[in-house]
């Protein structure tokens, strides 16, 4: 099974992140991010053995996460995987938290995850962009803002469209 760990926006703001997408990819190449795969990937654990299912639900529940505010208000561009992504201007001390957090419980429970770089909390917008450096002033987009009071545990498949998403868990975050 390939899984990671995520924040779904709503329905509104992942329409409005869609509606972005295909204004962008329209704008510079690439295929736009369909509205109902929109995410923010917490812990990206790739293939998992069905076996470590549980271990991963563990982990979760072990977190102890608050809710937090999330502001989206600006996009970036990677070069090097040849992404559009949007993104937040400032990270709220919650969020890191819960990455942090999540991780740790995942090491404990003898899960990988991809923790290569830094934490850049992003939601892809447009995959597969031409070199666009130098092109646009990408620092600015219409923020949109909304609760972070869950993450869930996904399991992506490919497709012929790109990749499908199922949720196997979900995890709540306290109120903060």
């Amino acid at each position: 099974m390939r899984l990671f760990f995520a924040l779904w926006p709503p329905e509104s703001a992942a329409q409005a992140l869609a509606g972005q997408s295909e204004v962008l990819a329209r704008q510079y190449g690439g295929k736009a991010t369909r509205a109902e795969t929109i995410h923010l990937t917490l812990a990206f654990l790739g293939e998992v053995d069905e076996a470590l299912l549980p271990a991963a639900i563990q982990a979760a529940q072990a977190v102890k996460g608050k809710s937090f505010e999330l502001t989206i208000d600006r996009l970036g561009y990677w070069r090097h995987n040849r992404l559009l992504w949007a993104g937040c201007t400032s990270q709220p001390e919650q969020l890191q938290m819960l990455v942090g957090a999540l991780r740790e419980q995942l090491r404990a429970v003898s899960i990988c995850c991809d923790e290569k770089q830094r934490f850049t909390p992003h939601l892809t917008l447009v995959r597969k962009v031409p070199d666009i450096r130098g092109q646009v002033d990408l620092a600015v987009i219409e923020p949109m803002t909304w609760r972070c009071s869950n993450f869930v545990l996904v399991c992506s498949q490919l497709i012929s469209a790109g990749s499908d998403y199922s949720t196997v868990a979900e995890f709540s975050l306290a109120n903060g």
